[in-house]
């Protein structure tokens, strides 16, 4: 790890450049004073494995064991895994630059595109199932998990590394790095094309920036600050780019930050508020204006790579469709004009606007009266009594433009087979006493003349702008009431051939209140298919980069609150840091295989343990200062406050979050947390083999005092303790290494006694004695 320069240099870089205040270490983490070293306490060993080249060796070792454990058969198995049904398809959309819409943010997507057009894959293969053989298919499917496989790889030395930067000695960071590199859950995850590895790479990155960029705060504003500050913008960046749920990094380094700031503007430190105001400036432009920047930067690359047209189109906007090659609605649509026959159709449920001679019912279930009018349903086939043509409220020229329908007209539906206009009236709808039913009057029948009028409201529709079919979403909205014309999925009764109930809703912003015009079956005038130009000249139109990234923010955060439905390995947050439950992957009945993705229950039960045992020590503390007693040195008390402290910051914003939200939960959503816990395990193993710490740890700034150092010694013991508990993590990996790999396959007796938990739900286990 990097080696300090001598204060005595520093102080003779720094001149009359250093900062002019004179900060106080008491008050601060990891004491920064000038200090005069006392190596007395270090045995050799620890002296030993504290020199470069002993870490580099330590280094060295786990990068390879880790490269070794996610790289072993990463070719198994040659099918579609998981989550690997949609990740995988997504890289070949970019490959094919067909436009799809996803939950979460591009940045982990491009990099899988980018590994693919790297091997030479040309995005043929749509991953369409689980199960689906790549071989067959003649998809390069190792390079693409390669990419994840290498950000799994690396997190390991990184997670060392943040130990390290962080004052711990190199027998406790190599056990942190440990709890990771032997884990099961993080090699399973790591080795499919999947985004969490990448995820959880630049999270840890993000950590470790800003723990060298802490370490240098007696030299702020030097450019070796300004270098971690903006990696550390950077990094979080590209976290959250990643995946919806980066955000919590963002919001751990918020806070983080927050309290920095709180200490800055503490005058006992001799600071003033000018000097206050540069740093809040400082990390406003790294830490916010440079990470949005990047964030808006990964959006444009993905939408500048997607201009054609693809599956994700259905979600958008019509303007934000009509931007993309080859679109239906750029190609097809058509300006509707006065008495042409039309289809309409629902945008959500893709039911179309239907009517038939039958009558409500006198009386519904409710014993509610019904106006025995003519039936408007949703219907979702292709039919006659499908069909309504646009009638005029207005004078018309004979020809012309002056006939093209547009935005807030007012117009009637006339349904065509049975000659009758549509209508809604104060009666309530079948099934929605809250809502108006929604029928059909004789068009020579004038007496309710009014009801049979609606507005015409096109959806981000200028005034005036002409409507279309295909692309002009809209809404009819009921000039008299004032409600909108809405369906929805819930099926009529018998006596309306069980058809979706049309009705009008009150709230006329009601977002699944959008239809649009199918087709258009019948034209007025001649020159139906010339009206916008011959379709094959169409160019798509423009929209402006800052709309489209609104429109599909928007989106974003409705369909992933919207992920609601039941799963089978679906879980609570209450369950993850016990293993209670896995998520079962993917399986073969040939050969009883299996990949289970489940955690090292050694690894996870010592980071529950040691956030329990950290927990309690901090709590004791608070007591004994309460009652003016000083068990811990100043040291190490500001150690486990200051800089375990932080880790577990980092575990609870990562995971306290998921007990609000509604969504599905996977136990994968831990992970991140769960490497949080192993760096604040390694604090915690320090804390209890050594009574002192390294000392001082951060860059010596040129006004600080000169205080004694010292050195944590954990001697025999702490190797010792380190070595045994890593045989017994990796002799349990390898037992459960089947379910990780998915290769070779088991037994039912196999496979039972690899079912450590009764709650996990295994694959092709036998029946236990007594069981019928």
């Amino acid at each position: 790890m990097a080696s300090f320069p001598d204060a005595r240099v520093l102080r003779q870089r720094a001149g009359k450049a250093g900062p002019s205040h004179i900060l106080r270490p008491q008050d601060e983490d990891l004491q920064d004073d000038h200090t005069v070293t006392d190596s007395h306490n270090a045995s050799q060993l620890d002296s030993l494995l504290e020199t470069e080249q002993a870490s580099m060796a330590v280094v060295a070792v786990l990068t390879t064991l880790s490269f070794a454990l996610r790289f072993y058969k990463i070719n198994h198995p040659d099918q579609v895994v998981f989550d690997e049904v949609h990740f995988g398809k997504f890289a070949s959309y970019y490959l094919q630059r067909q436009y799809y819409f996803d939950v979460h943010p591009p940045l982990a997507k491009l990099l899988f595109g980018l590994a693919g057009w790297f091997v030479g894959y040309d995005g043929h293969f749509h991953f369409e199932n689980i199960g689906d053989s790549y071989t067959e298919n003649n998809v390069p499917y190792v390079g693409l998990r390669a990419l994840p496989a290498i950000f799994g790889s690396l997190t390991v030395p990184l997670v060392y590394a943040i130990m390290k930067e962080a004052g711990y000695s190199t027998i406790i960071a190599a056990f942190s790095a440990i709890l990771i590199l032997f884990d099961n859950a993080h090699i399973a995850q790591s080795r499919l094309i999947l985004l969490d590895a990448a995820l959880i790479f630049f999270m840890t990155l993000t950590i470790y920036s800003y723990v060298r960029f802490r370490k240098l705060r007696y030299w702020d504003f030097t450019p070796a600050w300004w270098g971690w500050l903006f990696a550390t913008g950077f990094f979080m960046a590209c976290t959250w780019a990643s995946k919806v749920n980066g955000i919590l990094t963002v919001a751990t380094i918020g806070v983080a930050v927050l309290v920095d700031l709180w200490d800055v503007l503490d005058y006992k430190k001799g600071h003033s508020l000018e000097y206050f105001w540069k740093h809040f400036y400082a990390r406003a432009i790294t830490l916010i204006a440079w990470p949005i920047v990047l964030y808006l930067f990964f959006f444009w690359i993905h939408l500048s790579i997607l201009t054609h047209s693809g599956p994700g189109d259905a979600f958008m906007s019509p303007a934000f469709q009509e931007t993309l090659i080859g679109n239906e609605l750029l190609m097809n649509s058509q300006e509707i004009r006065y008495y042409d026959t039309i289809t309409l159709r629902h945008k959500d449920t893709k039911v179309f606007l239907h009517s038939h001679p039958d009558k409500y019912p006198l009386k519904y279930e409710d014993d509610r009266i019904s106006s025995q009018g003519q039936q408007v349903t949703g219907y979702g086939h292709e039919d006659a009594n499908n069909f309504w043509q646009v009638i005029p409220t207005k004078a018309l020229p004979e020809t012309g433009r002056g006939r093209i329908v547009r935005n807030d007209d007012v117009i009637q539906l006339l349904h065509v087979n049975t000659q009758t206009l549509l209508m809604t009236h104060d009666v309530a709808s079948p099934t929605m006493p809250t809502n108006e039913e929604v029928t059909t009057w004789p068009k020579d029948d004038h007496s309710r003349h009014n009801d049979t009028l609606f507005y015409l409201r096109i959806a981000d529709g200028h005034p005036g702008a002409a409507w279309m079919s295909k692309s002009g979403h809209f809404r009819l909205i009921h000039v008299p009431t004032k409600v909108a014309l809405w369906t929805h999925p819930k099926q009529l009764p018998d006596w309306a051939f069980k058809q979706q109930e049309v009705n009008g809703a009150k709230n006329v912003a009601e977002k699944s209140a959008i239809w649009y015009v199918d087709n258009i079956v019948d034209a007025d005038g001649n020159d139906f298919k010339n009206r916008t130009g011959e379709a094959g000249t169409k160019q798509p139109k423009k929209m402006s980069f800052f709309k489209k990234f609104g429109e599909l923010q928007i989106l974003m955060l409705q369909h992933n609150a919207g992920l609601t439905a039941s799963h089978p390995y679906a879980s609570g947050p209450i369950n993850w840091p016990f293993l209670l439950s896995g998520i079962s992957f993917w399986t073969q009945n040939e050969g009883q295989k299996q990949i289970y993705l489940i955690g090292n229950l050694i690894g996870w039960g010592a980071c529950v343990v040691a956030m329990s045992v950290f927990v309690g020590i901090l709590v004791a503390d608070l007591i004994a200062r309460r009652r003016n007693l000083t068990p811990l040195a100043d040291p190490v008390r500001n150690r486990l406050w200051n800089s375990a402290g932080f880790f577990l910051l980092v575990w609870a914003v990562h995971y306290l979050p998921f007990y609000l939200m509604g969504r599905q939960l996977f136990i994968h959503h831990y992970l991140p947390s769960h490497l949080a816990s192993a760096l604040v395990a390694g604090a915690v193993l320090s804390f209890v083999l050594s009574e002192t710490v390294n000392y001082p740890i951060s860059i010596i700034g040129p006004h600080t005092r000169e205080r004694p150092a010292q050195k944590a010694d954990l001697g025999v013991k702490g190797v010792v303790t380190v070595g045994v508990f890593a045989l017994f993590m990796f002799g349990l990996f390898l037992y459960i290494a089947p379910l990780t790999y998915g290769t070779p396959g088991l037994t039912g007796e196999q496979v039972n006694s690899r079912r450590l938990l009764s709650s996990w739900t295994l694959h092709f286990a036998a029946k236990e004695s007594g069981e019928f």
